[in-house]
């Protein structure tokens, strides 16, 4: 999924909302895969995933919008529910870069998305 920001008025995102397979803790699920490919041009902003438009993780790399090679990232579904998300019932997915709870004016770029999974273990 090609997913082009442009944070001159604080932040970018892109939804989904679910309308099937909500439940997030059948088969042992336990980790989010993202893998996702940037530009060294890009500017460098944090890069988040939201669900239910409330419980946000951001990914460690502040550089991560730049990586210019396909780069997996894990997250462990418990940063979800440590912030309240039911991770039975999530009804979306957002994919952001930028300050999501404090958004200031920032750079632009092209980022691509793929492989949005979910894993009993990272792979």
């Amino acid at each position: 999924m090609p997913m082009s920001y442009d944070n001159a008025v604080g932040k970018s995102e892109a939804t989904s909302v679910l309308a099937s397979n909500r439940d997030w803790t059948v088969n042992g699920v336990n980790t989010l895969t993202i893998w996702f490919r940037g530009s060294g041009s890009n500017a460098a902003e944090p890069m988040y995933v939201a669900l239910n438009d409330s419980a946000v993780v951001t990914n460690d790399n502040p550089d991560a919008a730049q990586a210019a090679t396909w780069t997996q990232w894990n997250i462990d579904l418990t940063r979800f529910a440590d912030q309240g998300v039911n991770l039975a019932n999530v009804n979306s997915i957002t994919l952001g870069l930028g300050n999501r709870s404090n958004p200031v004016a920032g750079g632009a770029g092209m980022m691509y998305f793929d492989d949005i999974r979910l894993y009993p273990l990272a792979p």
